[in-house]
């Protein structure tokens, strides 16, 4: 079992988690766990019905959350020379190609998304071992391969993000900050629980949405109560 301090004994003493809240009511539960001396973030797990072993059921999309995820976002534009000045635009953080790959396989990994153009990704490619494993590989299906630099890196800048599934069939990702009104918190995660339903494998039989919690990064996880969603 695992010990839990005594500051998130207090935190939790009034706390029922048998019981299941509905998303406005979650988020203002939230308000009221934290007492950590920095800033939280809220992530929100949905746990899916699916075969993660079928490629045809796993789940992987993008949503704009209307009200961002409270973190800038360093973006990475691996560009050639023709398309610099539209990262530089966008304002990319870092903006490169070759010395840029060198560094990533020197270890260097100070960046949260990269954005790249299709006659780029031959030479992304050999970094598939560093990216892929850490969720860092660009892919055209979440728009971060594409020839629309400024859009894309400006998406990402405003709350874009990507969720998929890991192998338990589970999706985990930030919705915000813990310093966010209640009502912001609602939106975005009711904008990510939409984007997933939208995603469902239509070889999927049964329950989609079998569970979702939101969880702040000191705090419990509260459990939303899921007739709304099925």
């Amino acid at each position: 079992m695992t010990k839990r301090s005594k500051r998130y004994n207090n935190l939790v003493k009034d706390f029922d988690n048998s019981k299941s809240y509905d998303l406005d009511n979650a988020t203002k539960m939230i308000s009221g766990f934290s007492n950590a001396k920095f800033e939280e973030t809220v992530d929100m797990i949905i746990n899916l019905g699916i075969d993660s072993n079928k490629t045809e059921q796993q789940v992987r999309g993008v949503v704009s959350l209307p009200n961002g995820t409270g973190k800038d976002m360093k973006v990475l534009a691996l560009v050639n020379s023709e398309k610099e000045e539209e990262a530089k635009s966008a304002k990319a953080d870092y903006i490169g190609l070759e010395d840029y790959i060198k560094k990533i396989k020197e270890g260097w990994l100070d960046f949260d998304v990269i954005v790249t153009m299709p006659s780029v990704m031959s030479k992304i490619g050999e970094l598939g071992k560093v990216l892929g494993p850490r969720g860092l590989m660009p892919n055209p299906k979440i728009g971060t391969v594409t020839m629309d630099i400024k859009k894309s890196i400006n998406e990402i800048k405003k709350g874009k993000i990507d969720f998929k599934t890991d192998k338990d069939g589970t999706i985990h990702t930030v919705i915000g900050k813990k310093s966010f009104k209640d009502e912001k918190l609602t939106e975005n995660g009711r904008e990510l629980i939409n984007a997933v339903i939208k995603l469902k494998p239509s070889t999927v039989k049964g329950k989609y949405i079998k569970s979702i919690f939101i969880k702040p990064t000191m705090g419990p996880s509260v459990k939303i109560n899921c007739k709304d969603y099925i």
